[in-house]
Order: structure tokens, then sequence, then C-alpha cells
């Protein structure tokens, strides 16, 4: 295994990482204030609280923590709600706190109860949602805004979006776009095997400069793209107007029980969503590193009560800027810090520079990232598992496309407990008949799901024939089960069934000592009279 990276010793790989990170993070920070309804600043704020502050407090090496668009919907009500966007920062604040308390009650365990195939599904989702979402902005369709998991919903959906976009091709975005993209694949394919210079140097740093640069031969030989199609970010004439672009909260309002609800619901949906994507990032770090889920809590929750305190948006670890950190080759949270610490830095001193970028570049880089977490390769590696992984993996793809990042991955782990138990049901209870000889071995945890099963098998069993049970392989039998068995056991003389039992030494699973002493030794006499006493028991 590759020795762990160091601080100082990444740099070079951190750095040009947190540029991509910033050039894509840039854009979704304004569309998921803008989907909020919140002031612009607002999701810059967002992210440089969630790259400066939850980068410096998280012990994840590669999270990269922001503005989510899987909360717009509940910022967007909550606002209107709440009667001012100030009343509404109180509720980020509360948010917070409630954060940092179920990280020292240490409810970040939640996290590790997710499968595999759902995270995965998720990552895949993602791409998709990016190749989707950004694809519009490459042909030059900038009438919606840029977000990590979907589209604002009265301006339709991510697919009505993206067949939208053919009817409003922009040529100067296409061929920026288009060249931009081709220029990534070439790079990457060129770079893959190289140990050359070339390797070192940021493919999406490239496609920027190169987006830029086609533009600005566009001045002079072409339409060049202006206003919507490239990223806008607010200027200010001094630093008094730079500071106004910050907000307190109104403290009034936290007496209302509605502006503590809304804290609450922040509260849960959020931790799952930063949950979620700790997971995930995990799960992509090559290094295979393990994020500790309480403290990624803390960290969250010490984020949004500053980010509350100062006009921000609530944040969460986002996947898409995780997944370009990721794929940008970053090591170490130096990354995520050094992106957050970019977005206060071009936003105070080169707006105007920034706002030369074409969105068409940066959706270049997106859609490849998107491609390159939701690979053809991917799904057949699932679907070569089988059937019991492949469903829960589309499904939780299929439900995200459909609702949101959240539902979508309830979805996925519902399917994914429904396989769980239809495999134990399945494999809990063998039977083997050969010649009317009967073989019933209990496997792994025998349920209450696996009673019928047991009851028609056993009472399928014909006269005068032979059954071995053995239990001696299972660690749980449930109670229900172990009735039905035993009332065969008490019965089987009747139709003059001969029941032999193996069981561990050391344990009767719960089945009466009586009962299984009486079939131990075949003492026909000793079976008759225990089943007398079943029979004249209480409640049987």
């Amino acid at each position: 295994m590759e020795q762990k990276p160091r601080f100082f010793k990444s740099l070079s790989a951190d750095f040009p990482a947190s540029v991509v990170v910033f050039l894509v993070a840039l854009p979704l920070c304004l569309g998921v204030a803008l989907a909020s309804n919140a002031p612009l600043f607002s999701g810059i704020i967002a992210g440089m609280v969630g790259g400066i502050l939850v980068g410096s407090l998280s012990k994840s090496p590669l999270s990269v923590s922001g503005p989510a668009a899987g909360l717009t919907a509940i910022v967007a009500l909550a606002i209107t709600n709440l009667g001012s966007y100030e009343s509404f920062l109180v509720s980020v604040v509360i948010c917070g706190l409630i954060q940092v308390g179920l990280g020292f009650a240490k409810a970040g365990i939640i996290g590790d109860y997710v499968p595999n195939g759902v995270i995965k599904g998720m990552l895949a989702a993602i791409g998709l949602i990016l190749i989707l979402n950004q694809f519009p902005h490459l042909l030059g369709d900038d009438s919606s805004f840029e977000t990590d998991e979907g589209v604002q919903p009265e301006k339709g959906n991510i697919f009505a979006n993206f067949f939208n976009a053919f009817g409003n091709i922009n040529r100067s975005a296409i061929i920026i776009g288009g060249a931009c993209l081709a220029f990534y694949f070439l790079w990457e394919k060129f770079t893959a095997k190289s140990k050359s210079f070339a390797k070192l140097i940021p493919a999406p740093l490239l496609v920027v400069l190169i987006g830029v640069g086609i533009n600005s031969f566009f001045q002079t030989s072409g339409t060049p793209l202006g206003g919507e199609h490239l990223v806008i970010i607010p200027k200010a004439s001094g630093v008094e107007e730079f500071l106004t672009f910050f907000t307190s909260p109104n403290w009034s309002a936290i007496t209302s029980t509605n502006v503590w609800f809304t804290g609450l619901t922040l509260a849960i949906v959020a931790s799952l969503e930063s949950l979620l994507s700790i997971e995930a990032v995990d799960d992509l770090d090559p290094y295979q590193r393990v994020t500790p889920t309480n403290r990624e809590l803390k960290a969250q929750g010490f984020g949004n009560m500053v980010s509350g305190l100062i006009g921000g948006l609530p944040v969460t670890s986002v996947i898409v800027r995780s997944s370009a950190n990721v794929n940008s080759g970053a090591k170490t949270k130096t990354s995520t810090i050094l992106h957050g610490t970019l977005l206060l830095a071009s936003v105070a001193f080169i707006p105007g520079l920034l706002n030369l970028i074409p969105k068409a570049a940066l959706a270049a880089i997106l859609i490849f990232t998107g491609y390159k977490l939701a690979k053809p390769s991917l799904f057949n590696a699932f679907y070569k598992k089988g059937w019991d992984q492949f469903v829960p993996f589309v499904l939780t793809i299929v439900a995200i496309l459909a609702t949101d990042l959240l539902k979508g991955v309830l979805v996925g782990i519902g399917l994914a407990i429904f396989f769980i138990l239809r495999t134990n049901f399945k494999t809990a209870v063998f039977v083997v008949n050969d010649d009317n000889k009967f073989l019933f071995r209990m496997r792994k945890d025998v349920s209450f799901l696996n009673k019928p099963i047991v009851k028609q098998k056993l009472e399928s069993v014909p006269e005068n024939g032979y059954v071995l049970i053995d239990i001696s392989r299972a660690d749980f039998i449930d109670k229900d089960v172990v009735e039905v068995i035993e009332d065969f056991m008490l019965h089987a003389h009747l139709k003059n069934i001969r029941v032999e039992m193996k069981r561990s030494s050391n344990k009767n699973q719960g089945f009466c000592p009586d009962i299984l002493d009486a079939v131990d030794t075949g003492d026909m006499n000793l079976i008759k009279e225990q089943s007398k006493q079943v029979k004249t028991a209480p409640g049987h």
C-alpha cells in the first residue's frame, strides 16, 4: 500500500486540485443561492466557510463542503415562511448547534449502515445528473442555474432542460464547450501512462484557459459569449461595499417556533447528506482513508453556525466538488482549505477576471467528472455481481433522477434491505428429500419470516418418514420457528415419523430441554407425555 501523503509534501498536488475545485465551486455556489431565493453572495459565503472552516475542523482528507442543492427547496420555503433572509439565518445557526450535539451523541454511525451498492448508485446518479445538467451549458443554453443535484422545479426537470437545450444552441458556446471537452478526454488519455511533467499540470485549469482563449479570439473574429454565458460574480467598488455583502441574523426571531423547526429540519437533512457524501468520498479515496463521522458532524455544525452568523447558506459535504477534488489528484484537506481561500480572494480582488470564464468551459469539466462517476464499466461490474447487487444500484440511480438525492438513497436502502431479507429467507432453511428421508438444516439467522416455509415443509413429510433437523449451524432461531419445530416433533409419532435433531453441545437454541430429551432418547411414552403437557398448557 502507498504511504499516506503528508501535509506539506502533498502541496504540489493539492494546490492545482484546489484551483480546479474553486473553478467548479464558484458557479455552483452562485447557482444554489439563486435556486434558494437567497442573496447571491450568500452562496459564496457558504463556500468560503465550507472550504476554510469545515475543511480545517474536519478530518476528511478529500471531502469538500459548501452550499448544497439538496437543501434549496427547504431554504426557499423557509425564507418565504419566516418573512426575511435575516430570520432564516437564525435557523442556520440553530442547525449548526444541533449538528454539534449530534456529533457528541455519536450519531455519525448512521452513515455506516448504507450499503455499498447504494453509495455507488448515488455516485453514478450524481454523474448522470452532472452530464444532463451541464450539457445545456455546453450547447449555450444557460437559462437554468448550475447545481450539484438538479434544477429549479419551476424551470422544468433535468430531462426537459436537456432536450430543450437542443433548440437553443449557441454556435460560439458549442465550439468552446466541444473543444474543451475533446481536449479534456485527449489530455487524460495522453497523460494516463505518462510520467513526464505534463502529468502534473491540472487538465481543468488548461480547459478554462482554452475556453477563455477561444472566447477572446471570438472578440475579433466571430461572436463572443457574454452575459449569462459567462460566470457572474458580484463586484464591490471598495472594502466598505464588500463588507455589505455579509449579513447578520435577526435575533428577535429566535423565539419563533418556525425558526426552530426549520433549524431542526436543516440539521437532519444536512447531516444525512454529509454522512452519505463522506461515505462516497472515502470510497473514492485512492488511499482508502476513513473519515471519523462524529467529528465530521461537529465540523459541519460549527461551519453552519459561522455561516449563519455572517450571512451564508447552510453547508454540507457535497459530492460533486469532492469528486472533482479526488479526480484532480488532491491528497490532503489542504486542497479543500485552499479552495475556500481562493473563493474569498477571488470575490475580493479579481471578480472581473473570473467573469471572463465561459460557462461552456466549466460545463466540459463537470461533464468529464460526471462521466468518471458513471462509467459504463461500473454498470457492467454490478451486473456481474448478481441481481441482489445490481437492482438496488440501478433503482437508486432511477429514484435519485426522479426525485432527489435523499429520497433516492432512502429508496435504495429500502431495496437493499429487501434483498438482504430475501437472501436470508432463501438461505436460512435448507431442505433435502431423499426417498422419504428429509434433512432440515437451519443456517445463519432463522427469523419469523421463515416460519411458513418450515411449517409447510414439515407438514409435507409423509408417513413412515425420517427427519433430521440440523440446528448446529444456526446462530439464532426465532421463537415462532422453535414452536413450529417442537410441535412437529411432539406429533410426528402419530404418522410414525422418526425425528432426530443435531445441535451444538453447548446451546439449545431456545428449545425446551424436556422435548429435546424425549426426541433424543426416542422414548415414545415420554414423547406422548410431553405432547399431552403441551396440549393442556395455558394459551396453547
